[in-house]
């Protein structure tokens, strides 16, 4: 990951450390007299506008939401609705789902003129039964996927499933991370799929990895279902 912040910034270092002492506030703090809470908040807001002011720098994201839990497509159709809303054009791929038509793609098909929507492959590799097919559609999605990546009219662009086509060995992990810094300097691009590796986690600006702790397919033998899965 590029531009971290070093320990010796000791400035940005101790106005975090600032604020996680004085905490959030709310009931967390107890024993504490409201004239002292009132304080307390006051300099907490304080070293937060600080702590703002000091960080604001704009920059594309290199975006990865992996894990085994569920939610990586999901967190993802999020900011592509935050994006819309501030205007902006979007691009979705899905590398390996496509062999049904989910909900978001039937949903944001109002958003017409903003949002392109790609589901490029032919579904999970059990369906299709094909690796040689599988490899083609996921190097012909990324082809797709590149010319967006270039396009600077495109605030977002979203890879879905891409980490899983990396992980079965479909395309080279060093070709989608050169094509990604090949983006605009605003451009922001998320990568979802179980299994992102140390290398493609170092690459990016945000990882976020899901956890699964209960799933009703595993547990409960419930079916996939319109608006959860799909």
């Amino acid at each position: 990951m590029n531009n971290k912040i070093s320990k010796e910034d000791s400035r940005l270092n101790n106005l975090d450390k600032s604020a996680e002492k004085i905490g959030m506030g709310g009931n967390l703090i107890q024993n504490i007299t409201e004239e002292k809470y009132r304080e307390r908040m006051k300099k907490r807001k304080e070293v937060q506008e600080q702590r703002l002011k000091e960080r604001n720098k704009e920059k594309g994201l290199i975006i990865i939401n992996t894990g085994n839990g569920k939610g990586k497509t999901t967190a993802a159709l999020g900011m592509v609705l935050r994006t819309l809303g501030h205007n902006h054009q979007v691009a979705i791929i899905q590398f390996i789902k496509g062999g049904w038509e989910p909900g978001e793609s039937l949903a944001l098909r109002i958003f017409e003129d903003k949002v392109k929507f790609h589901a490029c492959g032919e579904g999970f590799t059990w369906e299709t039964q094909d690796r040689n097919k599988d490899i083609n559609l996921v190097k012909s999605s990324w082809r797709k996927a590149l010319f967006y990546i270039k396009d600077p009219n495109y605030k977002l662009i979203i890879l879905d499933e891409i980490i899983v086509a990396i992980k079965l060995g479909y395309i080279d992990e060093d070709e989608i991370i050169n094509g990604i810094n090949l983006r605009p300097d605003l451009t922001h691009v998320v990568l979802t799929g179980r299994g992102a590796s140390k290398k493609l986690i170092e690459s990016a600006d945000l990882v976020t990895e899901m956890k699964l702790i209960h799933h009703p397919f595993r547990e409960q033998a419930v079916k996939a279902q319109k608006g959860i899965e799909y």
